[in-house]
């Protein structure tokens, strides 16, 4: 899953795909260098981030969508506004990655359910201008799954069928570095029979606190490092998918560990052998 940050303040790459047609550049590039799905996202949740508008949001979102859609890329739209992801899956969106796991816009399962689109839910504690101030658990792992769980149930009283849905345990979210660490060191129990579960790492700040004492002096290159990594060992814990924003490191890695795994080479352009 490739990421396109459609917005000016995302912590990694903000501002640089703010305009649509920047951004739509941007995510063929991505589709051509192995991206499955392109996840297209108008509201940063970086740490301290503040809300955006929906009106701003889906003006942001909706041309860059409706673009990969009429170019017959799957698109997920990252939002935690039921606003903007109706209007998105009506612009040809399939998937509706809300990181708040329907939590911060009351409205959003409801909404969706309807639409057929599948649903990845977020283990959330919290916005971004508070979210650490939550970051307690006793069994972190246990508890990220009974909330997930927790979240698949209302989904499902509100119409949306578990096999509609996505697990995303929320790495980074309400969670501190080793906290993050233990939830990957788990997800073999968070996929359980037949779950989908979405891993998303890329360039966050537990990945820089592993390799420098100051993250500060971990720059982009080396995040993209660490991130292909812990994609790879996600794969090989049972995830559908993983979210990047260097697709071609990562898919390079991911063929690399496949075929390290099954003992023959792997064809990118046929994803075959």
């Amino acid at each position: 899953m490739g990421i396109v940050n459609v917005t000016p303040d995302s912590f990694s790459d903000g501002g640089r795909y703010a305009d649509a047609d920047a951004a739509v550049a941007h995510g063929l590039l991505l589709r051509a260098q192995g991206a499955d799905i392109l996840d297209v996202g108008g509201e940063s949740t970086r740490p301290g981030a503040e809300r955006v508008d929906p009106r701003v949001e889906r003006e942001r979102v909706l041309p860059v969508v409706r673009a990969f859609a009429e170019a017959g890329i799957p698109v997920s739209i990252d939002t935690m506004n039921a606003s903007t992801a109706v209007a998105a899956v009506d612009a040809g969106a399939r998937i509706v990655n809300d990181v708040s796991g329907g939590l911060a816009d009351p409205g959003m399962l409801a909404a969706v359910a309807p639409t057929g689109a599948d649903i990845a839910l977020g283990h959330w504690r919290g916005h971004s201008t508070d979210m650490y101030a939550r970051a307690e658990y006793a069994d972190v792992v246990g508890e990220v799954l009974a909330e997930l769980r927790e979240r698949v149930e209302v989904a499902a009283s509100l119409g949306i069928a578990p096999s509609r849905v996505i697990l995303d345990p929320g790495i980074g979210f309400g969670k501190l570095g080793d906290q993050n660490w233990g939830v990957l060191r788990g997800l073999e129990r968070l996929v359980g029979p037949g779950a989908r579960v979405l891993v998303g790492t890329s360039r966050k700040r537990f990945l820089a606190e592993a390799l420098a004492a100051d993250p500060a002096d971990v720059d982009e290159r080396r995040r993209d490092l660490a991130t292909a990594v812990t994609s790879v060992l996600a794969a090989q814990a049972g995830a559908w998918a993983v979210r990047v924003h260097d697709v071609a490191g990562t898919r390079d890695a991911l063929i690399v560990a496949r075929s390290w795994e099954e003992g023959a080479a792997w064809d990118p352009s046929t994803r075959s052998r």
